[in-house]
């Protein structure tokens, strides 16, 4: 009976650390394929708001430096999260904090966008 007993538990760590290993490539559309429709929307948006932010990096660059400084926590996180998501006993909760993110990183890039417009609007009336 102990041989039976002791081949169940072997089998079930086995079981356990192949799901582990199987789970470390684990991504958001794994876990729930609406959240990584919205995730993949706002990071195309998110790319294009860089991009944009970027051109005024020369016009800029003390600013430029300090939205990209709240940026780089941003990414910071979702890499932090995407890291958690593969061993995390609520992985839906991991994938809306992730995608979460992803819009908090696409409202502060157009909250950006508007005060770099903002200053350079600044500027201009009062080159006159």
């Amino acid at each position: 009976m102990s041989v039976a007993a002791s081949l169940v538990v072997v089998f079930g760590l086995v079981w356990l650390y192949a799901g582990r290993l199987q789970n470390k490539d684990l991504e958001i559309a794994d876990v729930n394929e609406a959240y990584a429709q919205k995730e993949v929307h706002f990071t195309g948006l998110i790319t294009e708001k860089r991009d944009s932010l970027a051109i005024f990096a020369s016009a800029n660059p003390e600013l430029y430096k300090k939205f990209t400084a709240d940026l780089a926590k941003l990414d910071e996180e979702y890499e932090r999260l995407r890291l958690e998501l593969p061993t995390s006993p609520n992985q839906t909760f991991v994938v809306k904090a992730m995608v979460k993110n992803r819009e908090i990183q696409l409202q502060l890039l157009k909250q950006q966008l508007l005060i770099i417009n903002q200053v350079d609007d600044y500027k201009k009336v009062n080159q006159i």
